[in-house]
């Protein structure tokens, strides 16, 4: 990687991301994330990239209140999040941890043309910082002298 052009969100993002449809049973929703462990899942209307629903998402609308209906009687519309952060695949990886930050977000839908093509977390930012430290400051090899 280039050490003159920043990075981009590409090159660190979860690509080929699971989504479901809003429409779809939240038992269900609730489901596949506890089997892949996962905590953010696209979703999609008709097609369409419509926000992320999150595991938190799902404990709050299923909480200990008494009345919250039982979670085979909601389905993902009741519960996502339409308003989501969405990124283009260009955008600096920079960017877009600073912003999931400042708005206190645990992912960004990243998008080019308009399609879904990745999801970037906050696991996603610490593999990023990770490598962007072991790039910076490589382990001394065997012969270093100490």
């Amino acid at each position: 990687m280039s050490r003159n052009r920043p990075p981009q969100i590409l090159a660190y993002m979860t690509p080929f991301p699971y989504s479901i449809d809003v429409d779809a049973p939240l038992a269900e929703a609730h489901a596949f994330l506890r089997e892949r462990h996962i905590r953010h899942l696209p979703v999609t209307d008709r097609g369409l990239l419509a926000g992320v629903l999150t595991d938190r998402d799902i404990k709050l609308a299923l909480g200990p209140d008494l009345g919250s209906p039982p979670e085979r009687e909601l389905a993902v519309r009741d519960v996502y999040q339409s308003d989501s952060y969405i990124v283009d695949a260009a955008t600096g990886l920079e960017e877009v941890a600073a912003t999931m930050a400042e708005r206190h977000v645990g992912s960004a839908l990243v998008t080019r043309g308009g399609k879904l093509v990745g999801i970037f977390t906050t696991t996603d930012a610490c593999r990023a910082l990770a490598r962007l430290l072991r790039e910076q400051h490589p382990e001394p090899g065997p012969d270093a002298v100490a």
